[in-house]
C-alpha cells in the first residue's frame, strides 16, 4: 500500500509560483501599447510590415517607414526587446520574432465641428490598443553576420538608386512570308 502526503497549502502555492516564473521565464515576452491616439486603420498598416520578421528587421523597417504609427511601435518593440533582455537574459544569443502583433480599437471620442446653417457635425477622434509578442526561434543562435544595421540598410539604398538603368527594347526583325501565286 503507497501512503499518501497530505501537503499544505502554502506547499501548493508555493510550488506553483515557481512554476510560472519557470514557464515566464522560458516564454514569449508580450506588451502592450494602450490609448493610442490614431486610428486602428492606420496603426494594422504599420503592423502588417512587421509581423513575423525577425527583430532586427522589424526595427529596420519601422526605422524607415514615414506612416504615422511606425515610430511608437518602433517604441514598443524596443520596450519588448529590453523586457525579453530582463527575463531572459542576453539578446545576442536568440534568434527573436514578432510572433503576434495585433491592433484593437481603443475609445473614441466625439467633438462637434461647426457646419453650414447652424448645425453640426461629429467628428470621431478614435484611438487603439497595440498589443506585442516576441519570442525565440527553439533558442537558436544568431550570427553576428545576420543583423542588419542602418548603415548597411543606407548602403542597399544608395547602391539601388545608383544602378537604377533602363531597359532598351531591341526591334525583332520580321520575317516575311512569300506569297506563292
Amino acid at each position: 500500500m503507497e501512503t499518501v502526503i497530505k501537503q499544505r497549502k502554502s506547499v501548493i502555492r508555493r510550488q506553483k509560483k515557481q512554476a510560472e516564473s519557470v514557464a515566464k521565464k522560458n516564454g514569449p515576452v508580450n506588451v502592450k501599447l494602450i490609448n493610442v491616439p490614431t486610428s486602428t486603420r492606420k496603426m494594422r498598416l504599420v503592423a502588417d510590415l512587421i509581423r513575423g520578421l525577425e527583430v532586427n528587421k522589424a526595427l529596420a523597417v519601422l526605422k524607415f517607414q514615414s506612416k504615422s504609427g511606425a515610430p511608437r511601435l518602433e517604441k514598443l518593440l524596443l520596450s519588448a526587446m529590453a523586457s525579453w533582455e530582463l527575463t531572459h537574459g542576453q539578446i545576442d544569443q536568440y534568434e527573436l520574432i514578432v510572433s503576434e502583433i495585433f491592433v484593437d480599437g481603443g475609445a473614441i471620442m466625439k467633438r462637434l465641428r461647426p457646419a453650414p446653417q447652424g448645425r453640426a457635425h461629429r467628428v470621431r477622434k478614435r484611438s487603439n490598443h497595440v498589443s506585442l509578442q516576441i519570442s525565440s526561434i527553439g533558442g537558436k543562435t544568431i550570427e553576428k553576420s545576420s543583423v542588419v544595421t542602418d548603415a548597411e540598410i543606407i548602403e542597399e539604398k544608395v547602391e539601388a538608386k545608383t544602378t537604377k538603368t533602363k531597359v532598351v527594347k531591341t526591334p525583332v526583325a520580321k520575317t516575311t512570308k512569300s506569297k506563292k501565286a
